[in-house]
């Protein structure tokens, strides 16, 4: 169980708390005693407030999930802070905040010929296709630092060619253009999108929730013995599988042998705080016999959650809405940049582009800045655990489709003062110290497939 993540603020039983106060003098007090006022704003100028409604609806959300957990004879007594999860790949990894380069360094806010425009460079093929996407020649490499590799992905003279070029372009054209290629881009809208509805029971959530038709699917009578098979990488997904570990699901992190997570390769204390307490299966997805087995421990499981765009589990025969006309599972979550719907579904994202698509930045001096660190990466990690417990305490078959841009624009708004005088120090984020390691790559996967009757 991530009980780093999940702290017990109330008495078995007592509802989830509310804040003391409300209004913006107290949003952007809870903003700043997070953490993610700290990772707010231009590097060398003032941290900035939360977009006005984001603190108050992420606290809904996390009082949802802590309802729907109690309805399920569990006890996730209470998120300790929503808000701090935002901050804790910041916090473990030691990032600060950039005004209009992302915490992580890999997303540029650019300003183009109309409008804004973030970009995501953060591997090496992205800035392999620069020169396709802009029509410009390569741009030369920097000069190495000691110990630095010459050719690291996007370095200083890749973005100011990218800036320099982009600032004669139209927005739109210029992402559109980007997106065919595959990089992950997207505009500033003016205002925040519209976020499309989802049908009850899910009306509260930034989401698509489709009904099922299948078997007869009650609400479980408890979280002990729901398994949770977690398909999901990097942030949202894991995030997702960890509080769902936390309410009391039995969570399996399933990954390809040949290509596994790449948070692995991330700060080992950030993995371990998304992954502890879950079991590792390890599939080679390469041949049939591993594809099969994805397939078949995919219907034994009660929840699927994944974080790919769609066309990749179904180059590996893998159908969400077959599977779940059939007797398990009866809950699927789908996390995207932008949906599952034509044509955003084969859409590329990342959490910081993905937030920009959606609106969530805070703005400065009439320029925006990323809000936070890739906050639409552990916002919709939030939203895809509420959304599944909340499916699963109604009962019923579930398609949920949470695009990490929809859930951005359901936190989007007008950036609230930070104050006057605006606090000169606010706190940086506060780790939470893993709750354990995360199991290596594999290590419960015949143990899992035995008990599921499967033969590797």
């Amino acid at each position: 169980m991530s009980a780093a993540i999940i702290a017990q603020v109330t008495a078995p039983g007592e509802p989830y708390p509310q804040p003391p106060a409300s209004g913006p003098a107290a949003e952007v007090a809870a903003w700043a005693a997070s953490g993610a006022m700290w990772l707010t704003g231009p590097p060398d100028g003032p941290p900035l407030g939360p977009p006005a409604g984001l603190v108050p609806t992420l606290r809904t959300i996390g009082g949802l999930a802590v309802d729907r957990t109690a309805a399920l004879g569990g006890r996730l007594h209470g998120l300790a802070d929503p808000l701090a999860l935002l901050g804790q790949r910041a916090a473990l990894a030691g990032l600060a905040r950039g005004g209009a380069v992302s915490c992580g360094g890999a997303t540029r806010l650019l300003a183009a010929g109309d409008g804004w425009l973030a970009v995501t460079l953060a591997r090496a093929s992205d800035v392999e296709l620069v020169p396709a996407w802009l029509e410009i020649d390569p741009p030369g490499p920097d000069r190495a630092e000691p110990g630095q590799a010459a050719n690291a992905p996007a370095g200083e003279r890749v973005w100011e060619a990218v800036a320099a070029r982009v600032g004669d372009l139209p927005a739109e054209a210029t992402v559109a253009r980007a997106r065919l290629l595959g990089l992950p881009a997207a505009v500033l809208p003016g205002a925040p999108p519209p976020v499309d509805p989802a049908p009850p029971p899910l009306a509260a959530l930034p989401l698509r929730a489709t009904a099922v038709p299948g078997p007869a699917a009650p609400p479980p009578p408890t979280l002990t013995g729901v398994m949770v098979a977690d398909l999901g990488s990097l942030w949202a997904g894991p995030l997702a599988g960890a509080l769902l570990a936390a309410a009391g699901a039995r969570v399996v992190k399933v990954e390809s042998g040949g290509r596994p997570d790449g948070a692995r390769g991330g700060p080992a204390a950030f993995f371990d705080l998304l992954n502890a307490g879950k079991r590792s299966v390890a599939l080679d997805l390469r041949t049939a016999a591993g594809t099969h087995l994805l397939g078949e421990l995919l219907a034994r499981a009660d929840v699927v959650i994944e974080a790919s765009r769609p066309r990749a589990l179904a180059q590996l025969g893998i159908d969400a809405e077959a599977l779940l006309t059939g007797a398990r599972p009866r809950v699927w979550v789908s996390i995207t940049g932008h949906g599952r719907a034509h044509p955003q579904r084969d859409w590329t994202a990342f959490g910081d582009d993905a937030a920009v698509a959606g609106g969530l930045v805070s703005w400065h001096d009439g320029r925006p800045c990323f809000c936070a660190d890739a906050a639409a990466d552990p916002a919709s990690g939030l939203v895809a655990a509420a959304a599944a417990l909340d499916a699963l305490a109604t009962g019923g078959r579930w398609l949920l489709d949470v695009a990490m841009a929809g859930v951005a624009a359901h936190l989007a708004g007008p950036t609230l003062p930070a104050g006057d005088p605006p606090p000169a120090a606010p706190p940086p984020p506060v780790p939470s110290p893993p709750p354990g390691r995360a199991p290596a790559l594999g290590r419960h996967t015949a143990e899992v497939l035995a008990e599921l009757g499967l033969t590797s």
